[in-house]
């Protein structure tokens, strides 16, 4: 690996499945990127829903839905990994320079995950983040496989919009993360044109 792929870093970048990637989870598949460093990296697939709302999580979890505005959210389909746990990616909740919540990642660029059943009890009094993003499951990469993928073409990568995670419908986040590269899908389909 030369020293400049070594060097990237696609923390707080979204990860874009080229229209060849045909795979089942990560076909068409938009990923935030939580993390990223030369040991591996770990992402949330923002635009794979599953069919249960959040309602229905969060009694699964014996918490009482306490806020109306999250009741249509869906669970989304993080990733392949730890797929019973769950990861809340929200706008940062932070006092004296550190998250209110136990277990949280402060990602570069405002935003934080959450794994811990804290995030859900205030959730669940009516209070937490108001932003927020559910997934069970996340995407892993190890040392040097992200890159190696991005090599073959499998990913294009772009800074992340927060507002494509939280406030873009989600049958329309694909389209718009090729949108911030400029392209739409059909510009990179594999097939050979004719003029």
């Amino acid at each position: 690996m030369s020293a400049d792929s070594a060097s990237i870093n696609l923390t707080n970048h979204f990860l874009i499945a080229m229209p060849s990637l045909s795979d089942e989870l990560f076909g068409r598949s938009v990923v935030f990127m939580c993390e990223h460093s030369e040991r591996g990296a770990l992402g949330l697939v923002i635009n794979k829903p599953s069919d249960i709302l959040l309602p229905r999580l969060f009694e699964k979890v014996d918490l009482p839905m306490g806020r109306d505005d999250l009741a249509t959210l869906p669970v989304f389909q993080g990733g392949p990994v730890q797929t019973e746990r769950g990861f809340v990616l929200h706008e940062a909740v932070s006092g004296e320079g550190e998250s209110v919540y136990a277990s949280t990642l402060s990602i570069p660029g405002g935003l934080e995950m959450t794994t811990s059943k804290d995030v859900l009890e205030a959730m669940a009094s009516g209070a937490g983040p108001r932003r927020v993003f559910v997934s069970l499951g996340y995407a892993s990469w190890g040392q040097g496989q992200l890159e190696s993928e991005i090599t073959e073409n499998s990913w294009l990568t772009v800074e992340a919009d927060p507002s494509l995670i939280f406030d873009a419908p989600v049958a329309e986040r694909y389209e718009r993360a090729m949108g911030l590269l400029g392209l739409q899908p059909w510009m990179l389909s594999p097939d050979a044109g004719h003029a």
